[in-house]
């Protein structure tokens, strides 16, 4: 199985690194994806581009290794997605290059604009990478791609505003990676809230279907209420 978690800024994916890992122990493929460098964090104060894009990478590169991923970043401009056509078609190529069976990405409700734009774009790539013409739109005969026309299942964070079924991840044996991950971005952002207090509300979610800790996501498909792996 490949899987590919697309989100717009670095942290963004904490809701699913238990999962993520899971997959990669499993022996499946994974890629970390974020839409935008997270640029605008008040941690960077007076940066430049450069050293953001520097700083980043470095972000990137230790927690896909703490996963077992591969990433990829995107620069298309912090609290600037709009969901473009343009934005969406470079998730499409990206699709046709990697061939992933599975994508994970926000909620459609969330209250950051880049949230619900980055998910409007991961699930309308699915459509554009199925069409040759349009992943090979501009591109020369010997950088063509060829379009990814397999099924895609199309996970999101959970939400109650979601009309769609959920499934639930136990992630009980992945606990001390998900804990890594929040304290590495924890040190960096200084968040108000604490490792134990995010692992808290995991095992709350866990005893929603009765697992040590679990990870919540909504699918656009018809889904037991729980399973060992997403499918």
């Amino acid at each position: 199985m490949r899987i590919m978690a697309i989100f717009a800024h670095p942290d963004d994916e904490i809701g699913c690194v238990g999962t993520l890992k899971k997959h990669a122990e499993r022996g499946d493929a994974v890629m970390l994806v974020w839409t935008t460098l997270g640029e605008l964090a008040s941690q960077f104060g007076d940066q430049s581009h450069a050293q953001v894009t520097a700083t980043r990478q470095q972000h990137g590169a230790w927690v896909a290794e703490r996963i077992g991923a591969q990433h990829r970043f995107f620069d298309m401009g912090d609290s600037r997605l709009t969901a473009a056509r343009e934005q969406s078609l470079a998730l499409a190529r990206l699709y046709a290059e990697w061939k992933p069976d599975a994508i994970l990405t926000w909620d459609d409700h969330h209250p950051h604009p880049d949230h619900r734009a980055t998910a409007r774009m991961a699930f309308d790539a699915i459509t554009l990478a199925r069409i040759p013409k349009i992943v090979n739109e501009g591109r020369t005969q010997g950088e063509r791609l060829e379009a990814h026309r397999a099924p895609v299942r199309f996970y999101q964070y959970y939400t109650k505003a979601s009309p769609y079924p959920s499934v639930h991840v136990d992630v009980s044996g992945q606990v001390e990676t998900m804990r890594e991950v929040f304290e590495f971005y924890h040190a960096f952002y200084r968040w108000n809230f604490t490792a134990e207090q995010y692992l808290a509300q995991r095992a709350l979610t866990g005893r929603e279907a009765g697992v040590a800790s679990a990870e919540h996501f909504q699918v656009r498909g018809t889904f037991a209420p729980a399973t060992d792996y997403l499918r």
